[in-house]
């Protein structure tokens, strides 16, 4: 069983409410627009990091980090990227590839938006953590925590924060 933070949009901030996050999971996984590399240095200190890069990131950041991070935790499919939609609209770069070879969790960042929710056509869970940094529209910060159990996703959790 693994114990995964998901965070995303951070936007160059990371402070210690975020950090106290991290050292209660197992694995941290960022669905992008990090900003400054320090946010995932500081991360990758304390825990095993997976991370993409997003439209705000420059050709450091990109250099470190894929557009795409698909893998295998415990017995689930997992593909992060920054932007690609959400169930039924998903962004054109990844529905094809969504569509003829579904992941079993679909993360996404981008919109600061903290949503949670099935696709039953393709069976699979989309996850888009909201927003982890103060820059951008969103009034409350939001990070996700939850399980991977075999092939369970368990205990899923909202973390809030103060209103910014």
């Amino acid at each position: 069983m693994k114990k995964i933070l998901l965070l995303s949009d951070t936007h160059s901030y990371i402070d210690d409410a975020i950090l106290k996050y991290v050292k209660q999971a197992d694995e941290v996984w960022h669905a992008g627009d990090i900003g400054d590399l320090k946010v995932t240095d500081s991360i990758k200190k304390l825990k095993p990091l997976k991370a993409v890069y997003g439209n705000i990131d420059n050709a450091e950041v990109r250099t470190e980090f894929p557009l795409h991070n698909r893998f295998k935790c415990e017995e689930v499919d997992v593909w992060i990227t920054h932007i690609g939609g959400y169930p039924p609209k998903y962004n054109n770069r990844v529905r094809e590839e969504l569509q003829s070879n579904p992941p079993d969790i679909f993360i996404t960042g981008h919109s600061h938006i903290l949503k949670v929710m099935p696709d039953k056509k393709l069976n699979l869970l989309h996850m888009n953590p909201g927003a982890a940094g103060k820059h951008g529209f969103h009034k409350v910060r939001t990070m996700l925590r939850f399980k991977i159990d075999g092939k369970q996703i368990k205990d899923l959790e909202v973390i809030e924060f103060e209103k910014r």
